[in-house]
């Protein structure tokens, strides 16, 4: 369970990536069934201004000492510099001798790199930066092509946004789907974006970027359970079915046929995980028909069969099926 984050700070701190964690872990949402989180913001000269990359400047109210007992310990992105300030790398390397949690965002790995706790762990940073990170720590095991890498108590995410997904994925491993969900919705992004690299490290498929899908695609979840056919899609959109699917495909990323699919399990992952409901059910109302079917799809997206990923990630008992 996330009790307590603390941001850490340095110079030449990215904005946006310090952004992501305030607005993940800083907010108060108890009123949207949230648990709360204390979140402190560290630095190694507490009440002194930080440059930000981009002129402003960040004022972090704590010092290092603050990390002591934090659940979660986050570094945002910096500009990449030679050396890293050694009083920040030792509060690191104890954070993680102490059992925190350390997340970075972006090319906040490098800073993690630095302080060494990522020699022998699978890990990401933004694939721009992705040679350079190998160059200099060679004993991390750096995969530069997924948007995050869940390794335990050790979670590092790509470019930018994708700090959003590593966070709420944390979240959502830590505290259940629905608060995910809920600072998700509050956030106005996806709660997930699923791919191909299996349980714990997954990749971009874009949602809607436009608007002239979003009726469509909201009708197609709300009746999830019902086979769709491009024809018919094409019609509630008032389009024909060539340029329906050209749209589609522009506008998420994929095909009607893959997007659903995944739609379905994530759908099944969060009953999965929240209800009782037998196997046959939770294929039934995830609109994939049959235990079998389901099993399919559930292990090729996210690489384990349904009753295992319930043995793990379960709120509550499950009945048999």
């Amino acid at each position: 369970m996330l009790k307590t984050v603390a941001a850490v700070l340095i110079e030449g701190v990215a904005p946006f990536e310090f952004g992501t964690l305030c607005e993940v872990f800083g907010i108060d949402r108890r009123e949207d069934g949230v648990p709360p989180v204390e979140f402190r913001v560290c630095g190694e000269r507490p009440g002194l201004p930080l440059r930000t990359s981009v002129g402003a400047q960040f004022i972090p109210e704590l010092g290092l000492d603050a990390l002591a007992g934090a659940d979660l310990v986050a570094v945002p992105a910096a500009y990449i510099r030679d050396e890293y300030p050694p009083a920040v790398l030792e509060a690191l390397r104890a954070a993680a001798a102490r059992g925190s949690t350390l997340l970075s965002v972006c090319s906040g790995a490098f800073i993690l790199g630095a302080a060494g706790v990522l020699d022998g762990r699978r890990c990401t940073t933004h694939w721009r930066h992705a040679e350079e990170f190998a160059a200099r720590f060679p004993e991390a095991l750096l995969d530069p092509d997924v948007l995050f890498v869940d390794d335990g108590d050790v979670i590092t995410s790509a470019g930018t946004a994708a700090g959003i997904d590593a966070c709420l994925h944390l979240v959502r491993r830590e505290q259940g789907a629905a608060p995910a969900a809920a600072i998700a919705r509050r956030m106005v992004v996806p709660p997930q974006r699923e791919g191909g690299q299996r349980q714990y490290v997954e990749l971009p498929i874009p949602e809607c970027t436009g608007d002239s899908l979003s009726p469509v695609l909201t009708w197609m979840l709300d009746n999830i359970a019902v086979e769709h056919t491009v024809s018919a899609l094409a019609r509630r959109a008032k389009l024909s079915e060539r340029t329906f699917a050209r749209r589609f495909v522009a506008e998420t990323g994929t095909t009607p046929h893959r997007w659903l699919s995944m739609q379905r399990v994530l759908l099944a992952r969060q009953l999965l995980e929240e209800t009782t409901l037998g196997i046959d059910e939770v294929a039934e109302r995830s609109g994939f028909g049959s235990a079998a079917l389901l099993r399919h799809h559930f292990h090729r997206v996210v690489g384990v069969a349904p009753k295992d990923y319930r043995r793990t990630f379960a709120q509550s008992p499950a009945r048999a099926g």
